[in-house]
């Protein structure tokens, strides 16, 4: 079974990633190659996200809380536009699927049996320079 910051690295933000690139593009008219630039990928990447081929998750699509992380990609969107760093963002998606409780959900759906989640603090929350 993979740890939880794995989970969310494979299962997750893949998508977020890819409605986020959707996003930028379709709703705030950038550019996909500003939207690669902001993601530190390339142009083809990010036409992939658009069209489906990169990003999309079983798990997500089939989750409760579907609707409610898509509607968390689309505001954290509009973070992007008005400023926010594209890795602030996804530490915060980070945060919240972990809070409404979708990781839990995924590993339930991939068949555990303990309660993995709780064992994840993220580092970036206990550090102290």
């Amino acid at each position: 079974m993979k740890m939880p910051c794995e989970l969310i690295v494979s299962e997750i933000l893949p998508t977020a990633r890819g409605e986020l690139a959707r996003q930028l593009v379709i709703r705030h008219d950038l550019t996909q190659a500003k939207v690669a630039k902001m993601f530190g990928v390339t142009s083809a990447a990010v036409s992939q996200y658009i069209k489906g081929l990169r990003g999309g998750n079983s798990y997500i699509e089939n989750s409760i809380y579907r609707v409610m992380f898509f509607n968390k990609i689309v505001s954290s969107a509009d973070m992007m536009i008005e400023g926010a760093n594209f890795a602030d963002v996804l530490c915060d998606i980070c945060c919240f699927v972990k809070s409404i409780g979708m990781v839990d959900e995924i590993y339930a759906m991939q068949g555990a049996k303990e309660d993995l989640n709780k064992c994840l603090e993220c580092p970036r929350d206990n550090f102290n320079p």
